[in-house]
């Protein structure tokens, strides 16, 4: 197991940051693979039921709902503009297609984008993922 010095701090490598997003993204543990993420839609389990990893500590806040509105704004506005371009819709016509499309991508999105956040915390150690306690940086100067 190889280490990689972040900060300071060595990291291992054994956690790869694209295959724990991705497993994530899939709504799974970012360690085995296997056990679910999620018991609600949006609640994670405290813990693995596969491998026991534990996720009671992630903090994956407002993080992936900022995450969703990038993404989604972006395709809904660009496929906006493309249509309005080449078709002679009203705008009830764009209403009636646009507003659905947004309200849908956005709660489909929601969980598996929140998933890879918190695999993204898992694959860098972050907030308790590493085996010791999160500490509030002290600011002497204060």
């Amino acid at each position: 197991m190889s280490e990689i010095q972040y900060g300071g701090v060595a990291a291992h490598t054994d956690r790869p940051l694209l295959r724990s997003m991705w497993r994530g993204f899939l709504c799974r543990c970012p360690n085995c693979g296997e056990g679910k993420l999620f018991g609600a839609f949006l609640k994670s389990v405290p813990s693995c039921s596969v491998c026991a990893e534990e996720f009671h500590h992630h903090r994956a806040d407002d993080l992936p709902a900022y995450l969703v509105i990038m993404i989604v704004g972006h395709v809904v506005v660009a496929g906006f503009m493309g249509v309005e371009m080449t078709s002679g819709l009203g705008i009830w016509q764009h209403l009636a297609i646009w507003i659905p499309l947004t309200i849908i991508a956005s709660v489909a999105l929601l969980q598996p984008v929140k998933g890879a956040v918190i695999g993204l915390q898992w694959a860098l150690r972050m907030h308790g993922f590493g085996g010791e306690k999160d500490v509030l940086e002290s600011h002497p100067e204060l």
